[in-house]
């Protein structure tokens, strides 16, 4: 299947000449709306020294939690085993769309992984990859009830990371330099 174009809220912003501090902090925003999500973050990593950072994070509303890290930190050490979904961003695996934490299969999530450091009950774990190493992690969710993600969303959101990705591995470079 060929993946769909992206709305125009989400290309006008990946096409704009902006900023990557820019671009992200707008694009946040659009996805939520587009996909009714309560939150989005951009979690970025740094495949040679394994430090990684929230550096954006939108929330529809202020009783939605958070996620954000002012400064880069080492992965902890037992977040492989600890997190099957960031177990299978470092493989490489495709992203992954969660419609419900709750009755999930545990070779996909940690539902007690989840509850305590995310809080959200749907979510999407979009891979940000580049020559099969990891560089970042787009994550929209949904708190308090179980979503469905459709066909055409997964397609825009495989194709807006398609889209991202040579910003992302720019910008986590750029942080290194």
């Amino acid at each position: 299947m060929t993946q769909p174009e992206l709305p125009s809220a989400l290309n006008n912003i990946v096409e704009s000449s902006q900023t990557p501090d820019a671009i992200f902090s707008a694009l946040l925003p659009a996805i939520g709306d587009f996909l009714q999500s309560d939150r989005c973050f951009l979690y970025l990593h740094n495949p040679q020294t394994n430090l990684g950072r929230v550096a954006f994070c939108w929330i529809r509303t202020p009783d939605v939690p958070t996620v954000y890290n002012e400064k880069w930190e080492a992965q902890p050490p037992t977040l492989v085993d600890d997190d099957p979904m960031f177990a299978a961003a470092l493989r490489a695996e495709p992203s992954i769309f969660v419609e419900d934490v709750e009755t999930a299969d545990s070779q996909v999530l940690n539902r007690e992984f989840e509850q305590k450091y995310f809080g959200h009950r749907a979510l999407i774990h979009a891979h940000i990859r580049q020559n099969g190493q990891l560089w970042g992690i787009l994550q929209p969710c949904i708190f308090g009830n179980p979503r469905v993600w459709t066909e055409y969303e997964r397609g825009v959101i495989n194709n807006l990371v398609e889209k991202i990705t040579p910003l992302t591995v720019s910008y986590v470079k750029s942080a290194f330099d």
